[in-house]
């Protein structure tokens, strides 16, 4: 990483040496200087071990967004154990299937989740901590922590040492842990600060996007690393969003397309001050060209498309500013190769021409060391020359510009989270009136796309909408959930049964572009 930073949890260790006194992190009222984080984080790092852990274990967290998850990341960085953050938004059973597979034998849960965590059965879980006071029989975690001496363990890194362990959903249905490392971390530091998280030491940079998310956790992580002020927000509330702007003049945003509509449509922004944004990043989620023409017009700050995954850290391509002239023709491009990806387009097992569609791969330090104890998923994922298959179809063009033309699986993205068709339909097979059922993506102002299920119902059922959905509510996510429903006498499928989603989806998508951001 370099001859200061050697490992991220060095990233506590050399600020709080170096610009002990300056803010690292601020929330809700709260300023964390970057002497304190390093204490706290070794604090938190004797906590650790007194709880019996060690290296490679795995240590849950489910809460919304607060200063306290960096804490909690670097003290399990400084005894090489791995966070895993899980989806505040998934529904109980999805929760307890990510604990379980995760080996989470401690967990710090914020006060929302309390009572979800209560209701769990995690025979298995030893020590739960609550972030927030008011619990009546875990310790809060700044009282947890506090018990023990700001003494840093030291435990020496190891390149393959996983530094946090984030659930992706699968083609099956089931969450896939992505073992991310500190070689993937010195990719993405290096990459990264080369060319578009460039940031100057004590710059405010807005830290809104869940953390269990990998531009989340991404954005804290790097703005901590250069020196910067990561100011982090409990969940995207665009009025407050707005207001934070304007008051900690916040010079760099990740927003997710869905974000940036939703400012752009709130009535506070008329007035509000944003003259401070200088960079605006954005993916994860489609984008049309007429919110981004807008928002370049409203903001004035330069724009930087990244298109990535978790699997890489989230590093591919990125659309450089200077790129996101109208003139040029490129808006609707992910951009060029991040410097250490490397990216092509694959078809027939050849590598495809200019404009010719096929599935995207990337190479590069910065993909994962491969699915926590799925290693068929990771074979298939990943080939012995350490090219990791995207599932993303697309192409480049004769600039070397990638477009993202569909997608090779039928992953829906409503408002920056991934919805698998697979998890959505085996609630829908549950409902007792639901013969058959298929799902796909509609296209949809504000989230980019929604959920819609299309279902054959059986003999003598009548379609009861509200039913459906609120039986596909009690088992997943309400991201995931339908958000209308059609009926159908029989659904499209090939000689081997499999569904032809491509004609479901059609009609919907007469005269638009699918676009993945």
């Amino acid at each position: 990483m370099s001859a200061d930073i050697s490992c991220v949890a060095d990233v506590a260790r050399f600020h709080g040496r170096v610009r002990p006194d300056a803010e690292a992190l601020w929330f809700e009222g709260e300023s964390i200087s970057y002497s304190r984080l390093d204490a706290l984080s070794s604090q938190c790092a004797q906590a650790l071990l007194a709880a019996g852990v060690k290296p490679g274990d795995r240590i849950g967290t489910l809460a919304k967004g607060n200063a306290d998850f960096f804490v909690l990341w670097f003290g399990c960085l400084k005894v090489r154990a791995c966070l895993t953050p899980v989806n505040w938004r998934l529904a109980p059973p999805e929760i307890a299937f990510i604990l379980k597979d995760a080996g989470c034998r401690l967990i710090v849960v914020g006060q929302d989740y309390a009572e979800t965590i209560a209701g769990l059965d995690l025979p298995d879980l030893a020590t739960v901590v609550q972030f927030e006071r008011g619990h009546p029989v875990w310790p809060g975690f700044r009282a947890w922590i506090g018990a023990q001496a700001a003494t840093d363990p030291k435990l020496a890194a190891l390149p393959d040492d996983d530094v946090i362990q984030l659930y992706t959903s699968g083609t099956t249905g089931l969450p896939k842990g992505v073992q991310l490392t500190e070689t993937n971390y010195d990719a993405v530091f290096e990459g990264a600060t080369q060319v578009w998280a460039k940031f100057e030491p004590e710059e405010g940079v807005l830290v809104a996007m869940p953390l269990f998310h990998v531009a989340g956790a991404n954005l804290g992580m790097l703005a901590l690393r250069q020196g910067a002020r990561a100011v982090v927000m409990r969940e995207v509330d665009i009025g407050r969003l707005i207001q934070t702007i304007a008051e900690h003049g916040i010079k760099h945003a990740f927003m997710a397309p869905a974000i940036i509509n939703m400012l752009l449509q709130h009535p506070a922004q008329a007035e509000a001050d944003l003259s401070s944004l200088r960079h605006v990043y954005y993916g994860a989620s489609p984008i049309s060209e007429e919110v981004l023409t807008r928002a370049q017009a409203r903001l004035g700050a330069n724009f930087m498309q990244l298109y990535g995954l978790t699997e890489t850290i989230g590093g591919g391509t990125y659309l450089s500013p200077d790129m996101h002239d109208p003139t040029l023709g490129k808006l609707r491009a992910c951009g060029r190769p991040s410097p250490g990806y490397e990216v092509r387009v694959r078809i027939d097992g050849r590598d495809a021409l200019h404009d010719e569609v096929g599935e995207i791969e990337i190479r590069s330090r910065g993909v994962m060391k491969g699915y926590w104890n799925r290693p068929e998923a990771t074979a298939e994922a990943i080939d012995a020359e350490g090219w990791f298959r995207s599932g993303d179809a697309g192409f480049f063009d004769r600039d070397g510009f990638l477009y993202i033309h569909d997608r090779v699986k039928d992953m829906i993205v409503s408002g920056g989270e991934n919805v698998y068709p697979a998890e959505v339909e085996n609630a829908l097979m549950s409902h007792p009136d639901v013969a058959d059922a298929a799902v796909i993506g509609v296209p949809d102002e504000r989230w980019g796309e929604a959920v819609k299920a299309v279902v054959v119902l059986r003999a003598g059922a009548n379609l009861d909408v509200a039913s459906i959905i609120a039986h596909c509510r009690d088992q997943i996510a309400g991201y995931k959930t339908p958000k209308s429903v059609d009926t159908i006498d029989v659904l499209p499928r090939n000689p081997s049964g499999k569904v032809l989603r491509r004609e479901l989806r059609a009609p919907y998508w007469e005269g638009r572009a699918r676009q993945v951001g």
